[in-house]
């Protein structure tokens, strides 16, 4: 025979015992509490590269050779296009062979001034004659100097003509083609680094005291897990026409999904306050409804539909309407349904 205080209940395709409402008590049960939480302004910004540069021709030439074109990767170092350098070359030589022959005079002015500096400590010649060896071995000591740094010179001009890449990234522009001829400042290639990436916003100005004092952020990529800014830089003047400080939010080196251009949400901590907060599990969702189910100290389930906010740390939601401080949230919200339904027909 079945106790009057318990009823049999059909879930799905097993049988469940239930006692009602003794079984309501059985529930595990969260306690609602008031929380203190970071007060957030939400704002849209969007990535830029940290490291985005045009490269420019150094020197003069004819474009031989483009080994890379727009969304390709390249290392640092890589070789990205190759001028003609037949001129540059004909220079080295020519600086080389300068060079040769100040060395040459060099060691022989060199040579002399032993000479006469050992016939001028026995006091054979005179003084001036001791100057003029002296003079003649620093201006051959000057000529060396000038042709080495003209023959440095020179390989940096040849070295001009092969263009590499000052760091890994991918081109984003190419500025010349084959055989066209450029000349010293004109654009080759364009390119943005993807491991540097930031974030650039506009902060209204009654939001930016408080933005300054706490120095934190977090961006919101789509559905994903928010990125945890890494520091904030703010332009010390407002813009003329909306009066709103221009922030840059810094973001961890390799950060995935991100693309220079894109929009994302920068969630800034602006104060504090004060929040209800429930397990995100013991919230039932059907459609744009949310409801918890509140067991008061009868040990009564009752459905509560609830007004949330944004997800707190945890895995906790913010709870804006429908719940009071104190009253027992069902964390099953599974179970709950289920003893609800066994006490609803106990009452029957």
């Amino acid at each position: 025979m079945i106790h009057p205080g318990l009823r049999w209940l059909l879930v799905g395709t097993a049988f469940c015992l239930l006692a009602s409402p003794v079984a309501a008590q059985t529930l595990e049960t969260t306690q609602i509490r008031m929380h203190t939480l970071p007060l957030e302004q939400v704002l849209d910004g969007r990535i830029e590269a940290v490291q985005q540069a045009t490269v420019s021709a150094q020197t003069s030439g004819r474009v031989v050779e483009v080994f890379f074109d727009v969304d390709d990767f390249v290392d640092e170092g890589d070789l990205i296009l190759r001028l003609r350098d037949t001129e540059q070359r004909s220079r080295l030589e020519q600086a080389e062979a300068s060079l040769r022959e100040a060395r040459a005079r060099f060691n022989e002015a060199r040579s002399e001034h032993e000479r006469i500096e050992g016939i001028f400590e026995r006091q054979l010649i005179s003084r001036s004659e001791m100057d003029r060896a002296t003079a003649a071995l620093q201006s051959a000591r000057a000529r060396l100097e000038s042709a080495e740094a003209a023959v440095e010179g020179a390989r940096e001009e040849l070295e001009h003509t092969r263009v590499t890449a000052p760091y890994a990234g991918i081109l984003t522009e190419r500025h010349v083609e084959t055989g066209e001829s450029v000349s010293p400042g004109q654009p080759l290639v364009s390119g943005i680094s993807l491991e540097h990436l930031r974030v650039v916003t506009q902060v209204p100005q009654r939001h930016i005291q408080a933005v300054r004092e706490h120095q934190q952020a977090r961006v919101l990529i789509n559905d994903s897990m928010p990125v945890e800014a890494e520091g904030l830089t703010l332009f010390p003047y407002a813009d003329h026409g909306s009066a709103s400080f221009r922030v840059r939010v810094q973001l961890p080196d390799g950060t995935a999904g991100l693309f220079p251009g894109m929009f994302v949400k920068v969630v800034f901590t602006v104060g504090e306050q004060e929040r209800l907060l429930v397990p995100a599990g013991a919230v039932m969702q059907r459609g744009e409804v949310s409801a918890v189910y509140v067991m008061d100290e009868e040990g009564r389930i009752r459905l509560r539909q609830v007004r949330t906010g944004r997800p707190a740390e945890g895995g906790h939601v913010q709870v804006l309407a429908g719940l009071e401080v104190g009253e027992q949230v069902a964390l099953d919200p599974v179970r709950a349904g289920i003893a609800l339904k066994a006490q609803r027909e106990a009452a029957r």
